[in-house]
């Protein structure tokens, strides 16, 4: 699953593309077939991860911040209430979402 509770807040699997040629939300990606998950236990067990692209280059977490930033606007919080938990320097990482439920952070995606 891509997004799961946690205390305060929830967990959001991301699979990010840096140096795109713009800022998206892409959707679902991930499984057996795309590399992803591969049994750890995070919110990507499954594989399942939410694709992000975004034009910042993946140096000195420049990718990072226009992820977090991205994905505030589109979940209507502050930016400074989606930090990088897991995987800041790895295309695949785990985004602690504060003050939203899993199933809110679903439905602000448009994906529940």
């Amino acid at each position: 699953m891509m997004v799961e509770p946690t205390q305060g807040g929830s967990l959001l699997a991301v699979k990010v593309v840096a140096g795109a040629s713009r800022d998206r939300i892409v959707g679902p990606w991930g499984g057996a077939s795309q590399g992803g998950g591969g049994g750890r236990s995070e919110p990507a067990g499954r594989g399942e991860r939410l694709k992000v692209t975004v034009c910042q280059p993946a140096h000195k977490g420049a990718a990072n911040k226009a992820v977090c930033v991205l994905l505030a606007s589109r979940l209507e919080v502050r930016p400074s209430d989606v930090t990088v938990l897991r995987g800041a320097t790895r295309p695949e990482k785990i985004l602690f979402i504060r003050s939203l439920s899993a199933e809110e952070v679903l439905r602000r995606l448009g994906l529940s």
